[in-house]
C-alpha cells in the first residue's frame, strides 16, 4: 500500500464542475492551458471544453471517474484545478469534492480519513499512456 493522492482514481470533480478560469491563462494568451482545449465563456472568463454543459466533463480528462482517472494536461491545468483541494487535504473537509464523489457512487473524503492506494491502481493510467502504440 501506499499514501498516493485518491484523486488519482476518482477525477469526479473533472466531470462534475465547471471548469472556469481567467482567460489568459489560455496558450493563445500566453498561459499554459491548451486553447483548444477551452471555450469562451464570457469577455473575461474561460472554461476547460465540456465542462460549460449540464453533464459536465472536462475534455481533457482520461479515463472513467472512480475507476482510473488522468488529466491529460496536468502540468498546464489552469488555476481553478490547481487551487481546488481533495476534502480531507491539509485537514479541511471540502464539501465541494465530496458532492462530485457522492454523483459517482464514490465514499465522502474526511480530514481525518487515511488515504491508501495501491501502487499499481494509481500508476496503471500513466504507465498505458507511456506505451507505443500498436
Amino acid at each position: 500500500m501506499s499514501d498516493l493522492n485518491p484523486c488519482m482514481t476518482c477525477g469526479a470533480c473533472c466531470a462534475f464542475f465547471r471548469v472556469s478560469f481567467y482567460w489568459a491563462e489560455a496558450s493563445d494568451a500566453g498561459g499554459p492551458v491548451p486553447v483548444h482545449l477551452t471555450e469562451p465563456v464570457s469577455p473575461f472568463l474561460r472554461c476547460m471544453a465540456g465542462t460549460n454543459q449540464k453533464q459536465s466533463r472536462c475534455a481533457a480528462l482520461s479515463g472513467s471517474p472512480g475507476d482510473n482517472v488522468s488529466c491529460t494536461i496536468y502540468e498546464n491545468r489552469p488555476s481553478s484545478c490547481r487551487e481546488f483541494a481533495m476534502s480531507g487535504e491539509d485537514g479541511e473537509v471540502n464539501e465541494a469534492c465530496n458532492r462530485a464523489r457522492a454523483r459517482y457512487g464514490l465514499p465522502p473524503l474526511y480530514k481525518d480519513m487515511l488515504f491508501h492506494t495501491s501502487l499499481d491502481a494509481a500508476t496503471h493510467g500513466l504507465s498505458r499512456v507511456q506505451l507505443p502504440a500498436n
